[in-house]
């Protein structure tokens, strides 16, 4: 129980690797509020955690918006009994496809989503962590983090501001008792993934198999990899870890293959 009576929000957290990482958080003894701007998708995830409702609560939220972020926090201090003390900024919006076809809309879209709304969300967080003696600020990174990619130079922008937060916020906020790490995953089987091929019109099934032939490990990596690496940069095993991004990547980072 690494995780015993942890008070834990995640935004995305109604799919995917939100949700992967709701159920491992469950399991590991934490009490978890799942934020997410789609109601319908909450009210699945709560059907499919099984969890007592003391240890799950729900909230809808859009992180673009910062009385929906203030509110956030309020409503989970209220309905966790105390102050937050994990905050995994997980909320994204995908994109694909050139830059020269790109409406103006999506790209703003993407940029308010990961970047503003990770800030926003962050900035209304960090009150209620720092009154938490174990205080963990996790954001939600990318293979595209790190590198580049054709055809995805709006999300690849997006998420190199994740790796820029993860490394200021590490400075800013460890003297207030703060960590901040990352976690950056490759191509994950999620719907947020499928969709990001749909929007580039690209087949699912083939493609998810080219992923896992172009990586070391000969897989791509499963939501639960990176439930798996939440929890340990949650837990107490990882107080000396700030300012860190861990990839989740099955060796896509580590050169060409």
């Amino acid at each position: 129980m690494r995780m015993k009576q942890m008070r834990t929000v995640i935004t995305g957290g109604a799919g995917g690797l939100g949700l992967a990482t709701a159920r491992a958080f469950l399991a590991q003894g934490a009490q978890v509020l799942l934020a997410d701007l789609d109601a319908p998708a909450l009210i699945e995830a709560q059907r499919q955690l099984h969890a007592p409702a003391g240890d799950l609560q729900t909230a809808c939220c859009d992180i673009t918006e910062p009385a929906d972020c203030e509110r956030l926090v309020a409503v989970a201090e209220e309905g966790l009994g105390g102050p937050i003390d994990v905050f995994v900024a997980n909320a994204g919006r995908p994109f694909g496809g050139p830059l020269e076809q790109a409406e103006p809309t999506a790209i703003r879209a993407v940029i308010d989503t990961n970047i503003t709304g990770t800030l926003l969300s962050a900035q209304a967080a960090l009150a209620s962590l720092r009154r938490s003696p174990r205080a963990s600020l996790l954001l939600t990174g990318s293979l595209q983090s790190v590198l580049g990619r054709a055809e995805r130079s709006v999300y690849t922008a997006s998420k190199h501001a994740i790796a820029g937060m993860v490394k200021s916020l590490a400075l800013e906020w460890g003297p207030l008792g703060v960590r901040v790490n990352g976690i950056a995953p490759t191509l994950v089987d999620t719907p947020f993934l499928r969709q990001a091929y749909a929007q580039a019109g690209i087949e699912v099934a083939q493609a998810l198999t080219r992923a896992a032939q172009s990586l070391p490990l000969g897989r791509i990596p499963t939501p639960e990899d990176f439930a798996h690496a939440a929890v340990f940069l949650a837990s107490e095993e990882a107080r000396a870890i700030t300012g860190h991004m861990l990839m989740v990547d099955c060796g896509a980072s580590a050169g060409k293959f």
